[in-house]
């Protein structure tokens, strides 16, 4: 894994220095555009206190603000590394919006079992078996991964939220542009929101 990171960091360096910054806006969202709360959680899929954020925290907050148009969630990438740059890049190979939300949801559930070892190969077939199982074929996320653009088009997002949000660690949320630090639970989010209601 340390190879992968180094590789990673290397073409982020790249980017930074020779492409310009002006990212088109992909970021996965869900919720009413209008809503009077937006949260934006950058998180990277191999980060392991993101993947407990989105397990216990995203489906309560789901049920109770996003289907019901009172908040607009954002989930933002932040890869640290090169497989969670692919599974981002397999999350939008997916073209329909709530489909995925279930590739997130399938991803962090099961990041113990595709994030780990130092070999992209093996991690990219663990990743793509997730895809399988909902629905996207092998050569379609093959062609995504191979897909130079839509890495750039992460990448430069990645260095955008390093600009303009200053993040330093994985997950961190801003509710309505303020900075979430309170604690990664569910009961003191909500308390945080229901401040803005």
């Amino acid at each position: 894994m340390k190879e992968i990171k180094r590789i990673f960091f290397k073409t982020i360096l790249f980017i930074f220095l020779f492409s310009p910054v002006n990212a088109e806006n992909k970021i996965l969202s869900l919720g009413n555009s209008n809503a009077k709360v937006t949260i934006k959680v950058f998180s990277s899929l191999t980060c392991p206190h993101c993947a407990n954020f989105h397990n216990s925290i995203f489906e309560n907050l789901k049920k109770q603000y996003i289907d019901k148009d009172i908040v607009k969630f954002e989930h933002h990438s932040f890869p640290l590394d090169l497989a969670a740059l692919n599974a981002e890049i397999i999350i939008r190979c997916e073209e329909d919006n709530n489909k995925k939300f279930q590739l997130l949801s399938e991803i962090y559930k099961k990041q113990n079992q595709w994030a780990v070892g130092s070999d992209i190969n093996i991690i990219n077939e663990s990743i793509k078996k997730i895809g399988l199982d909902l629905g996207l074929s092998n050569s379609k996320m093959d062609n995504c991964l191979n897909n130079e653009n839509t890495q750039d088009e992460i990448l430069n997002e990645r260095i955008q939220a390093q600009k303009q949000y200053k993040i330093k660690s994985t997950p961190t949320i801003f509710i309505n542009e303020k900075q979430y630090k309170g604690k990664r639970e569910y009961k003191s989010l909500k308390e945080a929101i229901d401040k803005y209601l």
